[in-house]
């Protein structure tokens, strides 16, 4: 999980100190914060961040509100999760768009922050949209920037107006004020304005910038900065801030980040809101920023929603349900494993979306070690079989096995482990499409999801501790319809609560990605 990585790994085991404890005192509290106080710290967090988040995250871990509670440590992951919530700027803000197209929007920011790629990145997301987006070159310093922006146009599959050479050839402002006019006659209703950077901040930096913003006065002024830039961050986004002013702000190169500090100072100490994140190298790589999300992703609760997104985007509504009808009669084939492993791929890294998991910071090391490319052997196995064998594996006898094995470039154990890993694919779903719910690692049981909760409810069982407090703590939690404390959260501390497990927001999304809404 390279997004705050160290931060996340670091926070997770101070708060897994407090765990067993039926009562939290003063000692307790303020010995996991200083952990997580040199957490932050290291992570290139600013000190007053740090000084405001411990406050009031003391103050919040010793009322009564945890005191009185049934699960102490489980209500401080909560009130850590909140106040993450907070100075990750709270509510997602979302674009706004002038009620007269086109919308402009400018990027700002240093040289080497990624405004360029960005750029086709926030295109070709809008035009995913709907929008008509409209990249604009006044990066006329840099050498081969207005080739490199259009090549990224190109690539994006959007327009890209660049009157002007640049290396040092043209008049930035008159190519923004003359884009606009560009934009109005060709119908574009988004533009986006690439501006350039220096490598420091410096007064004909923000000369330009300030020149172009006043020339074009557009919607969105977008602050685009490094998420490695550290310590810097804080310092270089007052000055863009001074210098031009900005509405939001883009992290860049979330994927190279073992730190992240950068975006939890920035909000705070400007008070403008983080709107999208880049993930990756790709220009796929790019999604609005949400800081209940990100908050759960940094206390490796994972991130449930984001990832259903990503599926309802690759995968098709009426093939879904064809797929399910499927799972339940026993019709599900190896050609239909090969389909879903094609759309699965469509939807980006796998490595990204197992880290959304809750509890992937636990699987850090195997997550590392995963191999992207199984998804292509996998592929090449099932490529060599005959369409009869894809729609029965029970006609792979060992000379057809050896067969398909020689025509994948694969051993015969190859070919038997997908066999084998295929089976029990489909006879859990068949379970997920008759209604259960099999355990998903990290989250606990999610029985109550399907048709099945009653029957789960009743095999119930009290607890067998030996010890009496623990004994009739447990009771009590399932009494109350609850689960053990200790069991399925990220932590291991239960499942009580919006940051032990999915929310029911959550789960009402995933049981309608199932086909149970």
């Amino acid at each position: 999980m390279a997004t705050f990585g160290t931060l996340s790994t670091r926070l997770t085991e101070s708060l897994k100190n407090l765990r067993g404890k039926g009562k939290l005192s003063p000692a307790d509290v303020d010995g996991t914060l200083r952990e997580i106080r040199r957490a932050m710290l290291d992570a290139d967090v600013s000190l007053n961040v740090v000084k405001k988040f411990t406050s009031d995250v003391r103050e919040r871990a010793l009322s009564d509100e945890v005191n009185k509670a049934l699960n102490p440590a489980q209500q401080v992951v909560q009130i850590v999760n909140e106040e993450l919530v907070t100075i990750l700027g709270g509510a997602q803000r979302r674009l706004e768009f002038a009620k007269k197209p086109p919308t402009i929007i400018m990027l700002a920011g240093l040289q080497g922050a990624g405004k360029t790629t960005l750029a086709g990145k926030l295109a070709k997301y809008l035009a995913k949209d709907k929008h008509t987006p409209l990249l604009v070159a006044c990066d006329l310093q840099r050498p081969n920037a207005v080739q490199q922006l259009e090549v990224v146009g190109k690539n994006a599959g959007v327009a890209v107006y660049s009157p002007e050479p640049g290396n040092g050839v043209g008049d930035p402002v008159k190519v923004a004020k003359d884009s606009i006019k560009f934009a109005n006659d060709k119908q574009y209703d988004v533009v986006i304005i690439d501006t350039a950077g220096r490598l420091g901040v410096d007064a004909e930096l923000m000369k330009q910038a300030a020149d172009i913003r006043k020339a074009t006065s557009p919607d969105e002024v977008l602050f685009v900065i490094d998420a490695m830039i550290g310590q810097d961050a804080v310092a270089t986004a007052q000055a863009f801030q001074e210098g031009v002013d900005f509405t939001g702000v883009v992290l860049t190169k979330l994927d190279g980040d073992a730190r992240g500090g950068a975006a939890l100072s920035v909000v705070s100490e400007t008070q403008r809101p983080i709107m999208f994140a880049s993930t990756g190298e790709n220009l796929d790589d790019f999604e609005p920023f949400y800081p209940d999300r990100m908050a759960s992703r940094i206390l490796d609760l994972g991130d449930i929603l984001t990832l259903i997104e990503q599926a309802q985007e690759a995968f098709d509504e009426k093939e879904a349900a064809q797929l399910q009808e499927k799972f339940a009669t026993d019709s599900f084939t190896l050609e239909d494993f090969l389909e879903q492993m094609q759309q699965l791929k469509n939807m980006g890294s796998m490595k990204k979306m197992l880290g959304m998991l809750p509890g992937a910071g636990a699987m850090k090391e195997q997550l590392d070690n995963f191999d992207e490319r199984e998804l292509v052997r996998t592929e090449a196995i099932i490529q060599s079989m005959t369409k009869a064998e894809r729609q029965n594996t029970k006609l792979l006898n060992g000379s057809r096995r050896l067969r398909i094995a020689k025509g994948s470039g694969m051993t015969v154990t190859d070919v038997n482990a997908l066999v084998n890993r295929f089976e029990q694919a489909a006879k859990m779903m068949k379970t997920v499409a008759k209604g259960g719910m099999p355990q998903i690692p990290g989250m606990g049981p999610m029985g109550a999801m399907g048709h099945g909760g009653k029957k789960q409810q009743a095999k119930k069982k009290g607890s067998k501790s030996g010890n009496p407090a623990k004994r009739a703590q447990e009771n009590a939690a399932l009494a109350a319809g609850g689960v053990k404390p200790g069991n399925g959260g990220g932590f291991g501390l239960g499942n009580q609560g919006a940051a032990g497990g999915p929310s029911p927001e959550e789960l009402e999304a995933l049981q309608k990605m199932l086909g149970k809404g």
